[in-house]
């Protein structure tokens, strides 16, 4: 009940409260106060207002993720303060001149902001630095600098006139705040439910609308009105990768070099990985379906294949689970089905000794995901470091820690036949001798198979917050025209968060 409360809402989408940023903030005095910190100050600097290049075009902004989890301010060039203490919370906004109120509409005062985020106080951005040398000159100053393990990018410090007076701290806060995004709040897990359902009906819909003869551009396109007009998700979570027939090799595809311009042809398979963003928080799901409507032969066999290693890893996912060790046996269950296949013969382990498995499975078996898709938190101080075995598979896994309850991760086998790397494979002895290679040829071409799920990991389990078709028979009946969701659930060790009417189940 959100009756007479501060919420952000979009249309008729998910109410999120702005309590939920309170107790972020709440959560983060603690974490600061259990570490030895009593007093000082937290300040962070928001997202920035950017135009297209040396143009007056203003790019659609969104907020930076740090300042979103904390504060849950849309605006762009904000500041924001918490204070160690006593957890007071205080914003810091620009003054937009009067004469703005022609394009802006009307200009929100201070007060009217406090009301909206529920944060104690809000001055203008130029009072900053006098702010902070009243009330933290000779104090502890937290800003927030940190290497982000995904892009290698640094997040930047707020900073503001003056602050040589203060005793500036950028060591902690990056570690603390990092870990603190990994384990979503009962309200972050509501959201995330919600942006997640969007999503899974967007591809639903999208895989209904398929059809032989579309550019994979008009794939996207349909995702992305669905999830802004039916979801409020103004932002796509990533780039759409709408990768058709020989394409869905390509393992990001969809980028500028390479963008969804394929036309669709009748014996193709499609691989679509496609999000959205509501409040900032991330969808992140790939469905792969055949162009015709129903899978080929050796469609299905790759398809099964894949949801066969999705079952290994959901099967063995709770509290304690070491994520490299589920790599590990998404990959060895690959090699598995490959063999079953036909494409491969011999000993498994001794294909898992010569890393052949990364030859089909390059990329790693899933990431945190919250307010970013590849979520923050992977490779922190005191957490295990990343693996390096070589150029590809476990080397390129987001994050090697332990599962915890509250983390949210993305489950994400695929198997993909990539040209350049078959035929490295083929020119390495040690890896030739497991390959059919006949057999591997009527796959070239073929393009690859991913499924991607959100999944939560409960006190004893999982949690799967994508509710897409999954099994060849709920893929065929929604191509088909078939209801969705099912009337009953043909699968239920996929753990699907089913909301009203829930599919009965077996």
């Amino acid at each position: 009940n959100y009756f007479n409360m501060a919420v952000f809402q979009l249309g008729k989408g998910c109410p999120v409260p702005m309590t939920l940023h309170k107790e972020n903030r709440s959560r983060l005095v603690k974490a600061l106060q259990s570490g030895g910190e009593k007093s000082g100050v937290v300040l962070l600097k928001g997202g920035e207002a950017k135009t297209r290049y040396d143009t007056d075009h203003e790019i659609i902004f969104r907020q930076e993720s740090y300042f979103q989890w904390t504060f849950g301010v849309k605006e762009p060039d904000w500041f924001g303060a918490v204070d160690i203490e006593t957890g007071k919370s205080t914003v810091f906004i620009p003054r937009i001149p009067l004469e703005a109120v022609a394009w802006m509409g009307s200009i929100k005062t201070p007060n009217e902001f406090k009301d909206m985020y529920e944060v104690d106080e809000v001055l203008y951005v130029e009072e900053l630095s006098k702010y902070m040398l009243d009330n933290y000159e000779g104090k502890s100053v937290h800003v927030l600098l940190g290497k982000n393990s995904d892009s290698g990018n640094y997040s930047e410090p707020a900073k503001f006139d003056g602050m040589n007076k203060c005793k500036v701290n950028n060591e902690i806060l990056f570690n603390i705040m990092a870990n603190l995004r990994v384990y979503k709040t009962e309200k972050e897990l509501i959201v995330m439910r919600y942006v997640n359902e969007v999503a899974s009906k967007a591809h639903v819909d999208v895989m209904r609308n398929t059809k032989p003869g579309m550019g994979e551009h008009q794939l996207e396109s349909l995702f992305l009105h669905y999830v802004y007009y039916h979801g409020g998700c103004r932002h796509a979570a990533y780039t759409c990768i709408c990768a058709c027939g020989p394409n869905a090799s390509i393992l990001h595809y969809g980028h500028a070099g390479e963008a969804n311009t394929r036309t669709l042809e009748d014996g193709d398979i499609a691989l679509l990985d496609m999000g959205g963003e509501y409040h900032c928080y991330c969808s992140d799901i790939t469905c792969s379906w055949p162009i015709s409507g129903k899978f080929t032969k050796n469609q299905e066999i790759i398809y099964n294949g894949v949801l066969a290693t999705v079952k290994a890893v959901i099967d063995n996912m709770r509290p304690g689970t070491i994520w490299v060790d589920m790599h590990r046996l998404a990959t060895k269950t690959i090699l598995e089905q490959l063999k079953g296949a036909g494409i491969l013969e011999g000993s498994i382990d001794e294909m898992t000794n010569v890393n052949l498995g990364a030859t089909f499975f390059p990329c790693g078996l899933g990431h945190f995901i919250g307010l970013d898709t590849h979520d923050v938190g992977g490779y922190l101080k005191n957490c295990p470091p990343r693996i390096d075995e070589g150029p590809y598979g476990v080397k390129k896994l987001r994050t090697a820690r332990k599962l915890e309850e509250g983390m949210m991760i993305t489950v994400e086998p695929g198997i993909y036949f990539i040209n350049e790397m078959m035929d490295l494979a083929l020119k390495d002895p040690a890896k030739a001798k497991f390959i059919n290679e006949p057999r591997l040829n009527e796959f070239r071409g073929f393009g690859g198979v991913r499924i991607e799920d959100v999944v939560c990991v409960t006190k004893d389990g999982i949690e799967n917050y994508t509710l897409c078709p999954r099994t060849v028979q709920e893929v065929h009946d929604v191509m088909a025209g078939g209801k969705w969701p099912p009337e009953k659930d043909t699968a239920p060790w996929l753990q699907r968060a089913w909301r009203d009417p829930v599919p009965k189940s077996d």
